[in-house]
């Protein structure tokens, strides 16, 4: 990735087929966001350095079903982004294990937008 012109951007993607309350679907996603920057401060720290200084765009898709929650798991897996997926300690309103948020980038937006473009707004 050509680090300094591109933009960059973090995509949090929170699961809405587990009927999580708004307050935990804010936490879930502020997890999946956490997780995924310290992940790429840690592999990218030039990237993480710019995503900072340039404001640190953030941007909450949702997931409706499962299946959907997989095939971006998926691509995730087989592309070069780095990303974090959440897993719920259940304590409160899903199981123990429940993957409930994935948290990808900071990375190059349009690297991103070609696994999450489908994708809408929560």
């Amino acid at each position: 990735m050509e680090k300094s012109r591109k933009e960059i951007k973090q995509i949090i993607i929170i699961r809405k087929d587990l009927g999580m309350g708004t307050g935990k679907m804010v936490a879930q996603g502020s997890h999946a966001s956490l997780m995924s920057f310290m992940t790429v401060e840690k592999r990218y720290p030039d990237i993480a350095e710019k995503w900072l200084s340039e404001g640190e765009t953030k941007i909450v898709l949702k997931i409706s079903r499962p299946e959907e929650f997989e095939d971006i798991k998926l691509k995730l897996k087989k592309s070069k982004i780095p990303y974090q997926i959440v897993r719920d300690a259940g304590q409160t309103q899903v199981p123990a294990g429940s993957e409930t948020a994935i948290g990808i980038g900071p990375y190059a937006s349009d690297e991103i937008n070609r696994i999450t473009a489908k994708l809408k707004l929560l």
